[in-house]
């Protein structure tokens, strides 16, 4: 047996036991494609992600293709139904408009996409509002002792606030002023967005503050505020990147919330102008008559129902995911 050359192979390791088996090192894998591994298994969450991205697609680059103007009236093809009733024998149907028409020829397919683009646009943006409130407050009480009580008592005065009627409150005493100022359709935006993520951001803090507590504890942390470093960095490079998890988690279930808010707004009539359709508004609009017409009341249903199911999932399957215990780390 011939000597080995202790500096011929480098890179290799030695497996203990055999001196002269050599193993090739592993490299370093990236935590969020661990991530990723464990979110694939979630076939709930997978499947959930196919259909946000399929709606998000329908209605951003659906218009492209589908160039027909939601708000354009065709009274010789109202009350169209939808294409999938020829099936059984329904005479007023076209390929024009797969989707059917409403009581003024108006195209529903054209009207769904540009109220998806709308309630997805209020939700998201009041999501990134109250995420942002909430991580900020959250912060502040549990690094602060002395903010501590003072922040979780507002905490807990938003919480036991009724949130729709205050929602209904906001949106007649500032309705009028952010229309003049903004026009008809950026004022109630800029308003809903506003008064969602005003008062969704409790939930949020709640989370962020217990994690803050129990990380602030740790001996990294001690040793960087033993060294002198400013509260200010300390929270931005140590405490932050750490409470991401829970943040994306309750991004998600706040998107979700966001849009059955926006969605019953529209449909007690103080959301957006008559004109400018969203999923609660077409909703609302098709009441009265779904008794003869049951399909107009289905499909905004379906859509907001489905993307909220949707968004829920994807939080399920990011909470698995983002938990160490349950990825073996």
């Amino acid at each position: 047996m011939t000597d080995r050359d202790p500096h011929a192979d480098a890179d290799n390791l030695l497996v203990a036991g055999d001196p002269t088996a050599p193993v090739t090192a592993v490299k370093a894998r990236s935590q969020w494609l661990d991530v990723w591994d464990q979110f694939r298994t979630h076939k709930g969450a997978m499947a959930s992600l196919f259909f946000l991205v399929v709606i998000i697609a329908f209605t951003l680059a659906g218009p492209l293709v589908w160039k027909l103007d939601p708000a354009a009236l065709d009274i010789r093809n109202k009350d169209l139904r939808p294409i999938i009733n020829a099936l059984w024998g329904a005479e007023k149907v076209s390929w024009a408009h797969p989707f059917g028409t409403d009581n003024l020829g108006r195209d529903l397919m054209a009207q769904i996409m540009q109220g998806g683009r709308i309630s997805l646009a209020v939700g998201a943006a009041a999501m990134i509002l109250a995420i942002l409130i909430g991580t900020f407050v959250g912060v502040l009480a549990g690094y602060f002792n002395r903010l501590d009580g003072l922040l979780m008592r507002l905490t807990d005065l938003f919480l036991a606030l009724p949130l729709l009627p205050l929602l209904l409150v906001m949106m007649l005493l500032f309705r009028d002023p952010l229309r003049s100022a903004f026009g008809p359709e950026e004022g109630i935006f800029i308003l809903i967005v506003a008064g969602i993520g005003i008062t969704s951001w409790m939930h949020t803090a709640r989370i962020v503050r217990g994690d803050v507590l129990a990380l602030k504890e740790r001996e990294y942390v001690l040793a960087a505020r033993s060294i002198g470093t400013p509260s200010r960095r300390i929270i931005t490079r140590h405490l932050l990147p750490n409470v991401l998890s829970p943040i994306m988690v309750s991004a998600t279930l706040g998107l979700a919330t966001a849009i059955i808010t926006e969605s019953a707004l529209s449909f007690l009539g103080l959301g957006f102008p008559p004109d400018f359709p969203t999923w609660g508004k077409i909703l609302a609009d098709s009441v009265p008559r779904m008794t003869a017409f049951p399909e107009r009341v289905v499909l905004p249903g379906m859509a907001i129902s489905l993307t909220v199911l949707a968004v829920n999932y994807i939080g399920d399957g990011l909470r698995d995911a983002l938990d160490p215990r349950i990825r073996g780390l």
